[in-house]
């Protein structure tokens, strides 16, 4: 019982002790470090500029094949086909998975397209 008081009145004096301690002075401050450190500045690249026509232009549809998208992907080539019939559609699938690069793929739609979509899921 002696020990329960002896205790409970140091859990008491603690709780004084760091609460007065927190509330003591509003005036310093505390500095803390960003773990982030020095981001680099964000290289900002304009939009393409967008063409007054798609008329006999070429424009690449690129599945990245993620997953389930398939579907969505013939049916929207199927779309722009009909909506767009004087605009050279096609259809591509990239190599390996979205994450995984096509420079291969990137080359021909430079070469070869005025424009693309690269379809990526969600």
């Amino acid at each position: 019982m002696k020990y329960r008081s002896v205790f409970s009145l140091l859990i008491i004096l603690l709780s004084f002790v760091i609460t007065s301690s927190l509330f003591a002075s509003e005036t310093e401050k505390i500095v803390v470090m960003n773990p982030r450190g020095i981001q680099p500045e964000i290289r900002k690249i304009p939009m393409a500029a967008r063409p007054k026509t798609l008329d006999k232009k070429t424009v690449y549809i690129v599945d990245t094949k993620y997953p389930n998208t398939k579907p969505f992907v013939n049916e929207l080539f199927a779309a722009l086909k009909a909506k767009y019939p004087k605009t050279n559609w096609v259809l591509r699938d990239k190599f390996g998975g979205y994450m995984d690069d096509d420079p291969e793929l990137w080359k021909e739609i430079k070469e070869k397209a005025a424009g693309a979509i690269v379809l990526i899921g969600h």
